[in-house]
C-alpha cells in the first residue's frame, strides 16, 4: 500500500470517527426553531445562550434531551414503559450520535415536608445506618449509658413497680410488618399457645386464623405467653414466662397491665437501671423521622404543629375587646355570648376592657388567651334583659378555638378557625423530628438529630475527625466514606451551607438543580449526555468557579454536557458555545454562531460575542442616588443564622442584597422584613422571622413582593388573564358589530364558561388521549382545532382577527394589533419593556420559566399607579436573562426607582448590583459561618472592603477599578 494510499484511508478512517463522536441534528423544528441543523461536539462542555426565548431551552430540553430520553425507554420491554413517562418524539428530522440523556433542571426536588437535603441526597439512609450500628444507647432522662437487662432483672423491675397488678406477658413476635400470617397462627397453636393480641385486639388463635388479616397492610402480632397476677409468690412462673416470651421475640417482651392502661415494651439488650427500659433493639428504621418506631408521637415525625397563634388572633392591639381585638370572636352570632364572658372576667380581676388591647395588664391577656380555673360569676344577657346567672371557668380563647377545631365536621368551618393558626416547631420534640429515646442513641455525644443539623461545611470536618476504636470503627469505615463522599460532592457545587435537616421544599429551584448535579457526579456514570438549565442561578461569583470545577469534572469523566446559561465566566470556560437568536420568538430560533470560546468571541453576527468583546456593556452610572433621606431599620435580626444584625436600608433607592450563598439575604429580606411589613400593613398571616424592632415603615404605604412563584398553576391562567388585559380584549370583542348584532356579552369570550367556548374540549383547545404504555398524547380538539372556541364565537372579528388568532399573538404582535387601544397597549409595552416582546398574551401559565414569571408580575405592577412610596422585593430578577435582556430590565428598574419608589432586589448578578445606589453585603460565608453585615454602602465603598468577597469582584470591573484608581490619587 502506497502511502498516499495510507493516507487517504487515515483521513477517512478519522473523518468517520470524528462523525461518530459528534451530536448532529438536522431539521429542528419544535416551537420556534427553524429548521435548525447542528453538530455538537460529544464529551465536550457546551454552552447554549442567546437571548430570553431565542430556542435555547427548545434545542436542548425539548429536542435533544426528549429525543435521547425517549429512544432509551423505548429500548425496554413494553411492560417496563408502562411505569415511565416517555416523552414526545420532538419536530426534528434526525439527531445521531445521541447518548442516554439526563435532565438537571429547576425544578423543587420534592414538596413533601418530610423530605429533606439528608434525604434527597441519602446521606440520612448512611446516618441511620451507622446510628443503627455503632450508636451507643443512653437514659434520655439521666443520660446514664444503657445497659442490657437480664431476665431476673426484668422480673425484679415488675414485682418492684407493679405488685397485684393483673398483666400479660406477651412476646411480639411481628411488629410492622405486612402479611396474612395465617400459618404463623397455624404453628403457634401446635405449640400450645393459645391466644394473641392482633393490632391491640386480644383474641385466640383459631379467631385470628379464621379471619384473614390485609395482607398489603403492617400488623403488629403479640403472643400472649401468660396472664398473671404480678406478685413476689408467683416469682418462679412469672421468670419462666419472661424467659419464654424473650426466647420467641428474639430478646423483646411486652407487659400489658389492661387496669392501669401500662404497655411497656421491654428488652433484654438496652435498658436504664433507675428509669426502666426504652430501646429495642436498634435498626436503621430506629432512627428515620419517616417511621412510627423513630417518629417523634406527637408531630408524627413533621418537626412542626399547627397551632393557635396569639398574634394571628388579635386582630389589631390598638382596638379594644368591644371594638374587635379578637379577631375569631367578633363579628358573629356568638359576640354577646363571649362578651358576657370576657365583661365578667373583667370585674372579676378589675380590668378595663374598653382600653385598647396593648394597654391591658400582661397577666391579664394571658388568662384572655390561657384561661383561668377561678369561679367567675356571669349573667347571661339577652335584649339587654339579664336572663341567667351562673358560676363557670374561662375557658380561654386558645382552648375555645382549639376545642371547636377538634369538634367541627364542618370542612368550612375548621378553614376559617385556620387563618389563626400557625406553624410552630414541635414543643416535644424541640423540631428534631425524633422520639426522645432515638435521641439519646449517640455517636462521640452526638445524636442523629445533631448530625443532622450540621452545614455540609461542618459535616465534613465532623466525620473526617470521626475516629471510632475496635470493630466500632472497622463498621464505621465504609458508611463514613460514602457519607464523606456525598458531603465533598455537595460542597463541590457551592452547597456548603445547608444543613442536612433543612426540608427540600425550602430550598430553591438553583439549589435543588446543584444537589441534583452533586448526585450525578457521585454517580460516577460515563457517556452519558447531560442536559444543564442555568446551574449557576442563586450563585454568588465566587461560589461559580467551584461550580464551574464541578462541571469540568463531570465532563472529564467521559461525559458530554449541554448547559443552557447566561454567565460570562461559565461560557469562557465552556469548550464549545453555540448562540440562538438573532431576536426572541419569532425573530429567534437560528444558529447565529458556534465554536470554541477563543473563536467565538470574534463572531461579528452573535450579539453574544459582542457582550463578551465589551463593545456593548452596561455602564455604571455617573453617580448614585441619595435616596429621599429616610430609611427603614431592623434591630436585631436573629432569625435563622442572622447574628443579632442592625440594618438600616435607605429609602428611595435601588438597594442590593448581595453575598455568598446561604448568607442570610433571603432570611432578612423575606422573613423579617416583608413578613413584617405585610403583617403590619395587611395583616397577613405569615409571621416575621425573629428580631428585636422594626422602624420607619410609616415612611411606605405599600410593600410588594415580586417572586418567582408561577402566575397560575393550571393551563388556564395566562399573562393576559394576571395583567387584566384579558378583561380588556372581552370587553373590546362585545362591541364589535357583529357581537352588538347578536347580544354577546363579556363572558362570550371566556374559554373558562360555558356559552362561547367549545364544548368538546371545555375551552382547553386540546384532548388527552390515554395511551397505555405509550406517552398521553394531547392532541387539537377536532371540533375546535386548538382554537377554545365554538365556531359561532370565533366569527366575531376585530381587524380580520378573532378572539383566539389575538391570543396566539406574541406581546410584540398584540402591540401593533392594539397600538389604537390605550389600556391594552401600555400593558403590552411593560410586558416589551420587561423583555417579554416573544411571550404569548395567552400562553399557558404552567409552561413560562419562573423569571418569566417574574417579569410579568413586575409588569403587571408596573401598570398599576404608583405613590412614589411603594416598597419593592424582587428575588434574583436578572434569572433567565441575557446581557441585553438585564440592561433592558434595568432600566425598567431604575424607572420605578426615578420616580420616588424603593427597590431592594437580593442579587448575585454584578450588572445589577454595579448599578445599585446602596449595596448591603451579607457574609463572610454561608450557613453558619454567615449572618454578619461585611460591608454597606455604594458599589465602590463595597470594592474598597477587604473582607467582601463581592468587593473582589467588584475591583474587576474597568469602570468601579478606574473610580478607586482615581480615587485613590485624589486622597493621596
Amino acid at each position: 500500500m502506497t502511502d498516499n494510499i495510507k493516507d487517504a484511508v487515515n483521513r477517512k478512517m478519522t473523518k468517520d470517527l470524528n462523525g461518530m463522536q459528534n451530536i448532529i441534528v438536522r431539521g429542528a423544528r419544535e416551537n420556534n426553531l427553524k429548521d435548525v441543523t447542528i453538530e455538537l461536539p460529544r464529551n465536550q462542555f457546551i454552552v447554549l445562550t442567546g437571548v430570553s426565548g431565542s430556542g435555547k431551552s427548545t434545542l436542548a430540553f425539548d429536542t435533544i434531551y426528549a429525543e435521547g430520553q425517549r429512544r432509551y425507554v423505548e429500548s425496554l420491554s413494553a411492560y417496563a414503559r408502562q411505569f415511565l413517562g416517555i416523552m414526545d418524539k420532538p419536530d426534528v428530522d434526525s439527531i445521531e450520535g445521541l447518548s442516554p440523556a439526563i435532565s438537571i433542571d429547576q425544578k423543587t426536588t420534592s414538596h413533601n415536608p418530610r423530605s429533606t437535603v439528608g434525604t434527597v441526597t441519602e446521606i440520612h439512609d448512611y446516618l441511620r445506618l451507622l446510628f443503627a450500628r455503632v450508636g451507643k444507647p443512653h437514659c434520655p432522662e439521666c443520660d446514664k449509658p444503657i445497659k442490657r437487662q437480664s431476665a431476673s432483672e426484668i422480673v425484679d423491675q415488675l414485682t418492684k413497680n407493679y405488685k397485684d397488678a393483673k398483666a400479660m406477658i406477651l412476646a411480639p413476635i411481628v411488629r410492622g410488618r405486612k402479611g396474612e400470617y395465617r400459618r404463623l397462627f397455624q404453628d403457634l397453636k401446635k405449640e400450645g399457645f393459645a391466644r394473641v393480641r392482633v393490632d391491640g385486639t386480644v383474641m385466640t388463635l383459631d379467631e385470628a386464623f379464621e379471619k384473614p388479616l390485609e395482607r398489603y397492610e403492617a400488623h403488629d402480632i403479640d403472643l400472649v405467653v401468660d396472664r398473671i397476677v404480678i406478685s413476689e409468690d408467683d416469682r418462679a412462673r412469672i421468670a419462666e414466662s419472661i424467659e419464654l416470651a424473650l426466647n420467641k421475640a428474639d430478646g423483646l417482651l411486652r407487659v400489658f397491665l389492661p387496669d392501669d392502661g401500662v404497655d411497656e415494651l421491654m428488652s433484654e439488650k438496652f435498658a436504664c437501671p433507675d428509669h426502666g427500659t426504652f430501646l429495642a433493639e436498634l435498626e436503621p428504621r430506629t432512627f428515620s423521622f419517616n417511621s412510627p418506631y423513630g417518629a417523634c408521637t406527637h408531630c408524627s415525625g413533621l418537626g412542626f404543629l399547627q397551632q393557635f397563634d396569639p398574634e394571628l388572633i388579635i386582630a389589631d392591639g390598638s382596638l379594644s375587646i368591644g371594638e374587635g381585638a379578637i379577631a375569631p370572636w367578633s363579628g358573629n352570632d356568638a359576640t354577646v355570648y363571649y362578651w358576657d364572658r370576657l365583661k365578667a372576667l373583667a370585674d372579676h380581676y378589675e380590668v378595663d376592657i374598653g382600653e385598647p388591647w396593648d394597654e391591658l395588664p400582661e397577666e391579664f391577656r394571658n388568662i384572655i388567651f390561657h384561661g383561668t380555673d377561678d369561679s367567675i360569676e356571669v349573667a347571661y344577657n339577652r335584649n339587654g334583659r339579664e336572663t341567667m346567672r351562673f358560676q363557670a371557668e374561662f375557658e380561654g380563647v386558645i382552648a375555645n378555638l382549639d376545642r371547636r377545631y377538634k369538634e367541627s365536621s364542618s370542612d368550612f368551618a375548621k378553614e376559617k378557625l385556620e387563618a389563626f393558626m400557625s406553624m410552630v416547631a414541635c414543643p416535644h420534640c424541640k423540631g428534631t423530628r425524633y422520639r426522645p429515646e432515638v435521641l439519646a442513641v449517640k455517636v462521640l455525644d452526638k445524636n442523629i438529630a445533631d448530625v443532622s443539623g450540621l452545614t455540609v461545611k461542618d459535616g465534613v470536618v465532623f466525620f473526617g475527625e470521626l475516629n471510632l476504636d475496635g470493630a466500632d470503627g472497622d463498621i464505621a469505615k465504609p458508611i463514613m466514606q460514602e457519607v464523606v463522599n456525598r458531603l465533598g460532592f455537595l460542597e463541590s457545587v457551592g452547597l456548603n451551607y445547608l444543613t442536612l435537616n433543612r426540608s427540600a421544599n425550602t430550598l430553591s429551584g438553583g439549589e435543588a438543580q446543584r444537589i441534583r448535579l452533586a448526585t450525578q457526579v457521585g454517580s460516577g456514570l460515563t457517556g452519558v449526555l447531560y442536559v444543564l438549565d442555568e446551574p449557576s442561578i442563586g450563585l454568588h461569583a465566587r461560589d461559580n468557579r467551584r461550580l464551574l470545577k464541578t462541571l469540568l469534572s463531570l465532563r472529564d469523566l467521559g461525559n458530554t454536557l449541554i448547559v443552557v446559561e447566561h454567565d460570562e465566566e461559565t461560557m469562557m470556560g465552556s469548550d464549545y458555545i453555540v448562540d440562538i437568536g438573532p431576536g426572541a420568538g419569532v425573530h429567534g430560533g437560528e444558529i447565529v454562531a458556534f465554536g470554541p470560546p477563543k473563536e467565538f468571541i470574534k463572531s461579528k453576527k452573535s450579539l453574544t460575542a459582542e457582550y463578551l468583546r465589551g463593545e456593548k456593556k452596561i455602564g455604571v452610572p455617573i453617580s448614585r442616588r441619595k435616596g429621599n433621606g429616610k430609611s427603614i431599620k431592623i434591630f436585631g435580626a436573629r432569625e435563622h443564622n442572622l447574628k443579632n444584625l442592625d440594618v438600616v436600608i435607605p429609602l428611595g433607592k435601588l438597594v442590593c442584597f448581595t453575598g455568598a450563598s446561604g448568607s442570610g439575604k433571603s432570611t432578612l429580606v423575606h422573613r423579617i422584613l416583608h413578613a413584617y411589613i405585610a403583617k403590619k400593613l395587611y395583616r397577613a398571616k405569615k409571621l416575621p422571622g425573629r428580631h428585636t424592632k422594626i422602624t420607619g415603615v410609616e415612611h411606605i404605604d405599600k410593600v410588594i413582593e415580586i417572586d418567582q412563584s408561577p402566575i397560575g398553576r393550571t393551563p388556564r391562567s395566562n399573562p393576559a388573564t394576571y395583567t387584566g388585559i384579558f378583561t380588556e380584549i372581552r370587553d373590546l370583542f362585545t362591541r364589535a358589530p357583529e357581537s352588538r348584532k347578536r347580544g354577546y356579552k363579556a363572558g362570550r369570550f371566556s374559554f373558562n364558561v360555558k356559552g362561547g367556548r367549545c364544548e368538546a374540549c371545555k375551552g382547553d383547545g386540546t384532548v388527552k388521549v390515554e395511551m397505555y404504555f405509550l406517552p398521553d398524547i394531547y392532541v387539537p380538539c377536532e371540533v375546535c382545532n386548538g382554537a377554545r372556541y365554538n365556531k359561532e364565537t370565533l366569527e366575531v372579528k376585530i381587524k380580520g382577527k378573532s378572539i383566539s388568532d389575538v391570543l396566539n399573538m406574541t406581546s410584540e404582535e398584540g402591540l401593533e394589533f392594539f397600538e389604537n387601544i390605550p389600556n391594552i397597549a401600555r400593558k403590552l409595552q411593560l410586558m416589551q419593556d420587561v423583555g417579554l416582546d416573544y411571550v404569548k398574551i395567552g400562553q399557558s401559565s404552567p409552561t413560562l420559566s419562573g423569571g418569566e414569571a417574574q417579569r410579568i408580575k413586575l409588569a403587571s405592577e408596573l401598570g398599576k399607579r404608583s405613590t412614589g412610596q411603594t416598597l419593592y422585593i424582587l428575588d434574583e430578577p436578572t434569572t433567565g436573562l441575557h446581557f441585553a435582556d438585564v440592561q433592558r430590565l434595568l432600566k425598567v428598574l431604575h424607572r420605578l426607582v426615578k420616580a420616588g419608589n424603593t427597590l431592594v432586589v437580593i442579587e448575585h448578578n454584578l450588572d445589577v448590583v454595579k448599578t445599585a445606589d446602596w449595596v448591603i453585603d451579607l457574609g463572610p460565608d454561608g450557613g453558619v459561618h454567615g449572618g454578619e453585615i461585611v460591608a454597606e454602602g455604594t458599589p465602590e465603598d463595597i470594592a474598597r472592603a477587604e473582607r467582601s468577597s463581592t468587593g473582589d469582584f467588584l475591583r474587576e470591573i474597568p469602570e468601579i477599578a478606574e473610580r478607586l484608581e482615581r480615587d485613590k490619587t485624589l486622597n493621596d
